[in-house]
């Protein structure tokens, strides 16, 4: 917020300034969406937030909660909030065993929140809702005995509190193996940018070589992906390697970080897609959390 006070400045900055500031917050892929709304607001709206659920709903990264929110706290607009709070205080108290991750139970839950709304306070309304389910609707051990809706609600008379929501969601979570390359020759080294839609994208990383299962530095060397990165090196001195697990929501990134030394006399080309910067350089460039990990200790 210092570096940026207005929509209009961040609007103007460069995307990699605002990764940078982003970095070591995660999803990443909020502090483009915030930058790309931005410039919604200036190029769309004038420069001033819009205030309509419509119109909210239309920049980039906002969904239906988010626009509920902001359309009821900030300009009264009777719309229904429904986050994890609410989900959870509304199945409790009518009693609904749809799976709050399917289209029906969305539809249902989403009706019931609309039907209870105060359409002269919508935001209070929603924030004492939401504020509830964080409070007394609990999703273990729920404050049952002081609540005031305890009379209406059904999953208290069922003595079934803890089984609402229902969610039938499985979480898969995907193994991931990366092998990370910090080459240094002289005082420089090398960075790529992740320009694919996947995790940290536009974030800068070290290369990288991803395999489909864990590899020791002997099996790696043996594989097309090594030999097209070192190629003509004669020799390489790995001088110091790190383990790191990664957890993200739905995947687990278990990662090498290994210290290359090329010697001076050696020719080497810059990597495909890499950069060449110096070292001390480093600080400057927005990376994940993983890789900024590693750079600390380094």
């Amino acid at each position: 917020m210092d570096r940026f006070p207005s929509v209009e400045s961040l609007a103007e900055a460069k995307e990699e300034e605002v990764l940078k500031l982003w970095q070591g917050l995660g999803y990443y892929s909020r502090a483009r969406n915030m930058h790309a709304a931005a410039k919604q607001i200036v190029n769309d709206f004038h420069g001033i937030f819009p205030g309509t659920y419509s119109d909210i709903l239309s920049l980039r990264g906002v969904g239906e909660y988010t626009a509920s929110a902001i359309a009821s706290i900030a300009f009264n607009e009777p719309r229904a909030v429904v986050d994890g709070n609410v989900n959870r205080v509304i199945t409790r108290l009518f009693g609904i065993g749809i799976s709050i991750h399917t289209t029906e139970g969305k539809k249902v839950i989403a009706a019931i929140a609309q039907s209870l709304l105060s359409p002269e306070s919508p935001g209070d309304y929603n924030q004492a809702v939401m504020d509830f389910g964080s409070m007394i609707c609990t999703p273990q051990r729920p404050g049952c005995a002081e609540c005031m809706l305890q009379d209406y609600c059904v999953a208290f008379a069922e003595q079934r509190v803890t089984y609402y929501p229902v969610n039938n969601r499985k979480i898969n979570v995907r193994k991931r193996y990366f092998h990370y390359f910090h080459i240094v020759q002289e005082k420089v080294t090398f960075l790529q940018k992740r320009v694919a839609s996947d995790i940290w994208k536009n974030m800068y990383e070290f290369p990288l070589i991803e395999t489909t299962t864990p590899m020791e530095f002997s099996q790696l060397e043996q594989t097309e992906a090594f030999r097209r990165l070192f190629s003509g090196v004669p020799s390489l001195i790995v001088d110091h390697r790190l383990t790191l697990k990664h957890q993200l929501t739905h995947q687990l990134v278990h990662t090498l970080f290994y210290r290359i030394i090329i010697p001076d006399a050696y020719p080497f080309t810059t990597p495909l897609n890499s950069i060449r910067i110096e070292e001390k350089e480093l600080a400057d460039y927005p990376v994940s959390r993983l890789t900024d990990k590693y750079i600390a200790i380094i």
